[in-house]
């Protein structure tokens, strides 16, 4: 092999400004600043989850970030958050160097708006369409994330996604996510020309997770057959896809579809307020797993990759072991 992982990751080096082309993905409870600069002084790319954050919140969030680590690291916005545009200007005040806008597509000014004061942008891709409206609209990289990915996901296998855009977006880094358990598989993508990866789903088994005790134990036993996809029990009842560990919490949900249902059909509520009870169900589920530890009912959102977490490691531990694979698969081509 003539490149070495370095060589394939250097776009991506580049881009973040870290030692290791891997991007943690944002995950909500989980993606706050002791992971984050964890993965920051190991030498990849944390990123805040902001999530439903109040500017004040994100703000204290990212001023604890940088108190523990001077690397680069990101934001996770969510587009459709009400208050988005004051969410910037707090990444702005704090000199955040990137910001990623998911949920949606972000909307032009929100992108130089963001360039314009030094932040570098990012967004996700759920296809090639996208992809070339996101760098019309000035998005300096962006992410592919297959339907193996935890928590919201898009209908298509990263596989495909990668073989999809890969060979046609080249103007900007690319990272491909979902379902990234292995270095040989980041060296795979890396050969396809992909500039990186992004890993959410193993950082969770890591010493500086603040994930509880059962959260994680739950990931330790899992097989990646175990994370399934929310089920949508009437098509005129649509619901975004949640990719988790399937529990008591997971048939519970498809029991409220039904009941909620049956109100709108038996005229007790309207379809919207049908819909609406439907879309909040989840809400603090994820929280109640994560931070209280309630296994049972809360939700377990896991990428398929749950099936290689097999051990709790550092966070300097796992990207060492990470990096290995990599080169070794490299190595042997």
């Amino acid at each position: 092999m003539d490149k070495t992982l370095y060589d394939l990751s250097k776009r991506g080096i580049d881009f973040l400004g870290c030692e290791h082309s891997i991007m943690a993905g944002a995950m909500s409870w989980i993606s706050e600043n002791n992971l984050v600069s964890a993965v920051c002084n190991a030498g990849a790319f944390g990123v805040i989850a902001a999530g439903a954050m109040p500017a004040e919140l994100l703000e204290k969030e990212i001023q604890k970030c940088k108190e523990k680590t001077n690397k680069n690291f990101g934001v996770n916005l969510i587009v459709m958050h009400p208050d988005l545009d004051s969410l910037i200007d707090v990444c702005i005040k704090n000199r955040v160097s990137h910001v990623i806008l998911a949920g949606g597509i972000p909307m032009s000014l929100h992108i130089e708006k963001l360039k314009n004061n030094n932040i570098k942008t990012v967004a996700f891709a759920p296809n090639l369409t996208v992809a070339k409206r996101l760098m019309k609209n000035g998005i300096d990289a962006l992410i592919i994330e297959g339907f193996e990915a935890g928590g919201h996901i898009g209908q298509v296998s990263t596989c495909v996604l990668a073989q999809e855009i890969l060979p046609q977006i080249k103007d900007v880094p690319v990272f491909v996510a979902g379902g990234i358990g292995r270095g040989d598989a980041m060296a795979s993508f890396l050969l396809q020309g992909a500039s990186g990866i992004q890993m959410g789903t193993k950082f969770v088994c890591t010493e500086e997770c603040i994930a509880h005790e059962n959260f994680k134990n739950s990931f330790l036993r899992a097989s990646a057959r175990d994370a399934v996809s929310t089920i949508q029990v009437d098509p005129d009842f649509r619901i975004i896809p949640v990719r988790a560990l399937y529990n008591k919490g997971s048939y519970e949900f498809i029991k409220f579809q039904n009941q909620t249902i049956s109100e709108f059909k038996e005229g007790k509520i309207s379809k919207e307020a049908a819909q609406l009870k439907i879309e909040h169900y989840w809400a603090g589920a994820l929280k109640r797993a994560v931070i209280d530890g309630d296994v049972e009912y809360g939700s377990l959102m896991a990428g398929q990759s749950v099936g290689m977490c097999d051990k709790i490691l550092s966070t300097k531990d796992l990207l060492i072991e990470f990096i290995k694979e990599a080169e070794y698969f490299l190595n042997k081509y």
